[in-house]
Formats: C-alpha cells, structure tokens, sequence
C-alpha cells in the first residue's frame, strides 16, 4: 500500500514538473516569436522605407562639375543611404523601352533632364524630415524639380505607427499572460509541498533555508523551459532562412542574440520571482489554513 502511495505521489510530482516546463516553454516560445517578429518587422518596415526614391532633376545648363559637386555633397549627408546619377541619354532609352518607340526622333530632342535618384535613411523618411530635406535642396537654383511620392510617405509612416502600437498592446498582453501562467504552476507545484514547508518551519529552519530548495527546483524547471523554448526559436530561424532567405531574419545577430538571451532570463526570473512569492504565502499562513 504504502508503495503504490509511493509511486501515486512520485507521479504526480513529476506531472507537476512537466506542467511547469512547459507552461514556460509555451509562454517564452510565444514572447520570443513576437520579439523577433518585432526585429524584422522594424528591418523590413525600414527597408520599405528606404526603398522610395527622391528624384532630382537638374535644368540643362548644369554642367558636369555642378553635378559632380552636387553629388559629392549628397554622399557626404547624413540623411543619405544611396546616390544614383541618370543621365538624360540613361532616362530616354528607359523611356523608349517602355513606350516602345524612339520618341526622341519624334521630337527632334531629348526633352528630359539629368537627374540624380536619392535613397533616404529610414530615419529620415518621416513627412517633416523630407520636407526639411526637399526645402534645404531647392536652394539650389540649377535644380528643375524635386519629385517623390508625398502620399505613400505620409501612408507607410501612419500605418507603421498604427502595426506600432498593436504591436505594443500584444506584446503587454502576452507578457502578463506569461507571467499569470508560469506564477499559477509555479504556485501549484509549491501548493503540493505545503505541509512539508510547514513540518520543516516548525521544526526550527529558517524561512531562507525553507525557500531556498523550492527556489532552486523552480529556477532549474524554469532554465529547461526556457532552453527548449531558445531551442525551438532557433529552429524557426533557420527554417525561415533556409527556406525564405529573402526575408534576411539572420542579418541581425546581435537582436537576435539579445531576444533569445531575455527569453532566457525572463523564463529564470519569473520561476523565481513566483517560487518565491508563493512560498511566502505558505509561509505566512496558520497550519489550520493549510487543510
């Protein structure tokens, strides 16, 4: 009898292990998919960015060494990512191949003008910031026209902004899901051993000495929960990579390394911040409380 109450007990004990790993393992794995999604929503939100050209169109009497010198300036600027000349003989054959027919020859002239296409750092892709930008190159009096796509600025900054704050609202959601689900298993497994916390506080040892075995079981299923959890995101990476590698998720190894690294330290301090807590309250309660 007492041998089959033996194993009941050891059962259950390890149930109540494994409910503890993987609730950590579940909860962790979701908050570091949302934090890597959050790293490659940023880089393809910057990317997307960086993408819309600003177009600058010099008048004729520009002379080559205006242009070079132009050019120069505009590698040198801060708010620069990329500088490509197109010279008007470049835009009219690009203009022939979509039309379909030599319209030069038509017109008797080249009618374009040569032109300088400038990719601007995200940073700087904000409605005020390319305004500024525009303004301060119109100085230039040898510059025709200065062309972009204000509405699509004004439309990637707003809804960056709205996908921002969801993503924001998610990302306080999950984490204080986390945190309620590994405190409830954490608090379950102490809630088994609450007579034994109570035998052990009444025979003289300390509260320290009591929490101290507890704690280090918790933080040791917390650290295995949580190194499944870094396990199973690099899995995702990589097949990410290996079958999108489009997408670049790799590129940034130092985010990466930063988001597995908090998934590792978030999956030990809650474990021990709940062991902790829930000890203390069977601490603190009277043996009647207990049944």
């Amino acid at each position: 009898m007492s041998s089959s109450f033996e194993k009941f007990q050891k059962r259950r004990l390890i149930t109540s292990y494994f409910s503890v790993v993987l609730s950590v393992f579940l909860v962790l794995f979701l908050l570091g998919i949302l934090g890597l999604f959050i790293i490659n929503s940023k880089k393809l939100s910057n990317d997307f960015k960086e993408g819309i050209a600003m177009s600058i169109y010099f008048k004729d009497e520009a002379k080559d060494t205006t242009l070079t010198k132009f050019e120069d300036s505009i590698k040198k600027a801060v708010f620069a990512k990329s500088v490509k000349f197109v010279s008007k003989e470049a835009a009219a054959k690009e203009h022939e191949k979509t039309l379909g027919e030599n319209f030069t020859e038509f017109l008797g002239a080249n009618p374009l003008q040569n032109s300088y296409d400038i990719h601007i750092k995200a940073d700087y892709v904000e409605y005020d910031s390319i305004t500024r930008i525009e303004r301060r190159l119109r100085e230039n009096k040898l510059i025709a026209d200065i062309v972009y796509d204000k509405q699509l600025v004004k439309m990637v900054n707003e809804n960056v902004k709205k996908v921002s704050m969801w993503i924001l609202i998610i990302s306080g959601f999950l984490t204080l899901v986390a945190v309620l689900l590994i405190n409830s298993s954490m608090r379950l497994s102490i809630y088994a051993n609450r007579f034994i916390i109570k035998t052990m506080q009444m025979v003289g040892a300390t509260k320290a000495f009591i929490r101290k075995p507890f704690i280090w079981r918790s933080v040791k299923l917390g650290m295995i929960g949580a190194g499944i959890a870094v396990i199973a995101l690099l899995g995702v990476l990589f097949y990410l990579d290996t079958n999108y590698p489009n997408l670049g998720v790799l590129e940034d190894k130092i985010s990466i390394v930063i988001v597995l690294a908090g998934v590792f330290g978030v999956g030990i301090l809650i474990t021990w911040l709940s062991t902790y807590f829930a000890t203390q309250r069977f601490l603190n309660l009277r043996t009647d409380d207990l049944y």
